[in-house]
């Protein structure tokens, strides 16, 4: 498991390892310097003319070290200083004044131009940076920006919200971030990680409290523990009965995708639930399955009762469309099962209409919006949904009592119970393409159905379904990746995990 930290957080990390712990200040930056050069060295990056663009915060204060230690390996460097003097942290005042008794050059002036060096260190802003950027702060990242050298940032682009990855004015565009410790929220979320480029850590000995992290990613190493264990001596039924309730008239694509990857990841048993006019289809397709169908004009209410009863986890809402049918589905669903309910798609529009119908749910309920989808579960717009992904994720998860998966580039995961927040880091923009989250959708129910955590179901689903997206990817490339591809693949990673 990554920790992922807030501002508040590494600020917190820092104070208790220098206040408490009794590592000093100095040697922290010393370490930060150091970890900077040595990923400078190791990228094999040119470094015959150098500029390290500096602050008067503590920031600053590791990029001044690092241009001590560019000029101790007798590299051409040059020292810009931006800002205040009068508001230097007694670090940086140090820092400079070793600077200079090591003969660093150092400027104090705005450039017009820095395109005659090869390589630019930003040490402007590190993570308390909380207002947006104007004045010479704005002016010197243009310049470092327009400048055609390689950038590498300490901790954090500068410009780039720790908290949010949301650009504060103007950012830095950086081809390397050096991360000093953990990595910041506002380096995987968007936009901040495009701004990030390769990010890098960097131990410099900073001292966190063991407890659970607040924010936290999965790595390759946690899938063989997080994955639901099969026993030897087992049924289909041992495996899990997922009730997919899926599709519309001649729209049979949803169901398929969500039932296919159901199977795929596991489960034993997967009935779809469809309008009539998919029977044939979805036959032919996907013969494993067990197919129910109804009229959409008028539901056997009995009929759903004892599909409810059957299953052990249901999914409602892929490609049923916006209808009185999904509202009556749905509206049974949540008044009778007491089994974990998957609500994607139209299922989710239904349920933006209205919201009340999550009062009666007895079970636990996951709800899978995109952006859009969010937008209207909340009544807001795409964008403000976008700037605010952990945010936005809580407060529908704790005012409904829900598991909420949001999904985008970073999918950002909550749970009712105010728990860790899991934002995801595996997939790829291939991924971007129709029947991506129906396939997310049957991979949470086939695990659910096996018995998973399920505390722990959605994180594991999302990351399992974005490996598979980047297995997928190496062999199809992102332009021509489907839904299926990702499904296909499925295998390889279970296979290599497991």
């Amino acid at each position: 498991m990554e920790r992922l930290v807030t501002a508040h957080e590494m600020q917190q990390f820092d104070a208790y390892t220098i206040n408490k712990v009794g590592l000093l200040s100095l040697v922290l930056m010393e370490r930060a310097a150091l970890a900077c050069l040595t990923q400078l060295e190791q990228q094999s990056i040119n470094l015959r003319h150098v500029a390290v663009c500096c602050g008067y915060g503590n920031n600053g204060g590791d990029g001044i070290a690092i241009a001590r230690l560019l000029k101790l390996r007798n590299i051409d460097v040059t020292l810009y200083l931006i800002g205040d003097p009068t508001r230097s942290t007694a670090e940086v005042v140090k820092q400079l004044n070793i600077a200079k008794a090591y003969h660093v050059p150092i400027m104090t002036t705005l450039p017009n131009d820095l395109s005659q060096y090869d390589v630019l260190i930003d040490a402007l802003f590190g993570v308390g940076l909380s207002r947006d950027i104007d004045g010479d702060f704005a002016a010197m990242i243009h310049t470092i920006n327009q400048s055609g050298a390689f950038v590498m940032s300490v901790d954090m682009p500068s410009g780039i919200s720790a908290d949010t990855g949301q650009i504060l004015g103007v950012a830095v565009k950086a081809d390397m971030t050096v991360a000093l410790a953990y990595k910041k929220l506002g380096l995987v979320l968007y936009p901040g990680a495009q701004y990030a480029g390769k990010v890098m850590l960097a131990d410099i000995g900073i001292y966190a409290n063991p407890s659970q992290a607040s924010y936290y990613s999965y790595l390759p190493c946690d899938l063989a523990e997080k994955l639901p264990k099969r026993a030897d001596y087992a049924n289909k039924g041992t495996f899990g009965k997922v009730l997919v309730i899926a599709g519309s008239n001649h729209m049979s694509g949803a169901a398929y995708f969500s039932a296919k990857a159901a199977y795929r990841t596991g489960s034993g048993l997967v009935h779809i639930y469809t309008p009539h006019a998919n029977r044939d289809i979805l036959s032919t397709q996907l013969p494993e399955a067990l197919i129910s169908t109804y009229q959409p004009d008028h539901i056997d209410t009995s009929k759903l009762s004892e599909l409810i009863q059957w299953a052990n986890v249901i999914v409602v809402g892929p490609g049923m469309g916006v209808s009185a049918a999904t509202q009556q589905i749905l509206t049974q669903l949540l008044a009778m099962a007491d089994q974990p309910i998957i609500i994607d798609a139209d299922g989710l529009n239904v349920l933006a209409q209205d919201l009340t119908l999550l009062d009666k749910h007895r079970g636990p309920i996951f709800v899978t919006p995109h952006l859009g989808e969010m937008a209207r579960l909340l009544n807001t717009n795409i964008k403000g949904i976008a700037s605010h992904l952990v945010a936005s994720a809580m407060q529908f998860s704790q005012h409904h009592q829900v598991t909420c998966i949001l999904k985008d580039t970073r999918t950002v995961i909550t749970s009712a119970d105010n728990c860790a927040v899991y934002i995801n880091q595996s997939g790829n923009n291939g991924m971007a393409t129709g029947g991506s989250g129906d396939v997310l959708t049957g991979i949470l129910a086939g695990l659910i159905a096996q018995g998973i955590d399920l505390d722990i179901a959605a994180p594991v689903s999302v990351y399992l379904h974005g490996l598979a997206g980047d297995h997928a990817a190496k062999k199809h490339g992102q332009y021509a990746m489907l839904a299926s591809d990702i499904i296909e693949h499925l295998s390889d990673v279970m296979t290599q995990y497991t």
